[in-house]
C-alpha cells in the first residue's frame, strides 16, 4: 500500500490508494468503450502528488486539486490506457545496497524502500529478470513499464532470518521481507531482480551475513542463495571481496571475479550466473575480463571460467531497451539509490516526450511497438 502518515485513518487511506494505483492484474485490458486519460490529465495528477518525505520519494496526494483526483481514479480503472506504447524507450535499473532504519550513505530507510515501491507500483513499473532483458522476453500489460531491482553486496539487511518457534523465517524488516508484505496482495508484481553478491567480504557481507554478525550464521548462507532461486529472483557476481578492480593486475582481477562465482556454485551447482556488477564501477584495466575470463585453483589445479552477459555500470541513469541498435549489455547503467539520490526525479524525466521517455508495452508479445531510435 501507499504510505500515509500514521494518523490517517484506515478507510481514507484505502480509498486513495485504489485512486493512485493504475491496475493490479497483468491480464487486465483497458475498455475499447471507454475514453482514455489524456497526456495533459495524467499531468495534472503528478503535478498534485506532495513530496513529503526528505528523499522526495513517498508520494502523498493533495487534497486540493479534485479534478487531479478524478483523473487518478479513472487511470485506476484503465491500468496503463492513457500511456502510448513505445518498446524502445528506457529502462530504469535501481541499485540499492543496505536498507536500514535511515538513510546514509549507500543507504535507504526500510520506509523510503517501501515507499519506492509503491511509486513505481502506482506508476505501472513492474519488476522483470536479468534474463528477461538480455533476451527480449519483457512481457508486460499494455501501458506497463519494466524496472530491474538489482541489490549489491548480499548484506543481512537485504536478506536476514530471524528464528520464530524454532524454525527460520525472513526478517519482514529486511529488505526482501518488506518486498514480500508488500507483493502479497499484488499478483502483477513479481519476485524479479538479481542480488550481486559477495561471498568473502567482512562485516557479513558474505551471502547476506556469517559468523553471528547481525545474529546471521555462516550455515545459513547457502540456504539463502537457494531460496532465493527458488522464489524467482536471480543470483549475480560481484566478485570475492569487492576489490576495486582497476588497481590490479589481469590474473588478481580474473582470480577475483573467478571465485566469487565459484562460491555460488557450491551453494547451487551448476548455476548459470549471467550477470556482472562492477565494484565502485570501476573497470578492470584489461576492460573485457569483467564478462570474461578464467582462474586456475593453485590447489586442486582446476581453472575456472566464466562468462557474462551482461556487466552493470554503478551509475549513467535509465537503460536502453534491449530493442535499441545502441543498446549494451556489457555497459548497463543504472540507477545508484541511497542518501542524497531519490528516485523520483528520474521518474518524473522518464515522462517526458522524446528519445529518453520510458519503455512502455503495447502488451502483445508478437510485435514491437514505438518510433524506432535513429542511428
Amino acid at each position: 500500500m501507499l504510505s500515509f502518515p500514521a494518523r490517517t485513518p484506515r478507510a481514507f487511506r484505502a480509498g486513495l490508494t485504489m485512486a493512485l494505483l493504475a491496475g493490479c492484474s497483468a491480464s487486465e485490458t483497458p475498455s475499447v468503450d471507454a475514453a482514455p486519460v489524456s497526456a495533459a490529465a495524467l499531468s495534472d495528477v503528478s503535478d498534485s502528488l506532495r513530496l513529503d518525505a526528505r528523499n522526495s520519494d513517498t508520494v502523498l496526494p493533495s487534497a486540493e486539486t479534485p479534478a487531479a483526483a478524478t483523473a487518478a481514479s479513472t487511470a485506476a480503472s484503465e491500468p496503463g490506457s492513457y500511456r502510448t506504447p513505445n518498446e524502445y524507450g528506457r529502462i530504469p535499473i535501481v541499485e540499492y545496497h543496505l536498507v536500514e532504519a535511515e538513510d546514509g550513505t549507500d543507504k535507504v530507510s526500510r520506509t523510503r524502500f517501501r515507499a519506492e515501491l509503491d511509486t513505481l507500483y502506482a506508476r505501472g513499473y513492474r519488476p522483470i529478470a536479468i534474463g528477461e532483458l538480455l533476451d527480449k522476453r519483457i512481457h508486460l500489460a499494455r501501458g506497463h513499464s519494466p524496472v530491474l531491482f538489482i541489490f549489491d553486496d548480499a548484506s543481512p539487511s537485504q536478506f536476514r532470518y530471524i528464528e520464530r518457534n524454532g524454525a527460520l523465517v525472513i526478517d519482514p524488516t529486511s529488505a526482501l521481507g518488506i518486498w514480500l508484505d508488500f507483493a502479497e496482495d499484488k499478483p502483477d508484481w513479481r519476485n524479479r531482480g538479481a542480488f550481486c553478491l559477495l561471498s568473502g567480504a567482512e562485516a557479513g557481507r558474505s551471502f547476506f551475513g556469517n559468523k553471528g554478525i547481525e545474529g546471521q550464521k555462516s550455515e545459513w548462507r547457502f540456504q539463502k542463495l537457494r531460496q532465493l532461486d527458488s522464489m524467482g529472483f536471480e543470483l549475480c557476481n560481484h566478485t570475492l571481496w569487492h576489490a576495486r578492480l582497476d588497481k590490479y593486475e589481469d590474473k588478481f582481477v580474473q582470480e577475483q571475479i573467478a571465485r566469487g562465482e565459484l562460491a555460488i556454485d557450491s551453494a547451487i551447482g551448476g548455476y548459470k550466473v549471467r550477470g556482472f556488477a562492477l565494484p565502485l564501477g570501476m573497470w578492470p584495466k584489461n576492460r573485457p575480463l569483467a564478462w570474461a575470463g578464467e582462474w586456475t585453483d593453485p590447489k586442486s589445479k582446476r581453472t575456472l571460467r566464466y562468462s557474462y552477459d551482461a556487466v552493470f555500470e554503478v551509475a549513467g541513469g535509465p537503460a536502453r531497451s534491449p530493442y535499441d541498435f545502441k543498446f549494451n549489455p556489457r555497459s548497463l547503467p543504472r540507477i545508484p539509490l541511497g542518501g542524497g539520490m531519490p528516485l523520483f526525479p528520474t521518474l518524473r524525466n522518464l515522462e517526458k516526450a522524446g528519445p529518453n521517455s520510458r519503455y512502455v508495452s503495447d502488451g502483445d508479445s508478437t510485435k514491437v511497438s514505438g518510433a524506432v531510435p535513429t542511428p
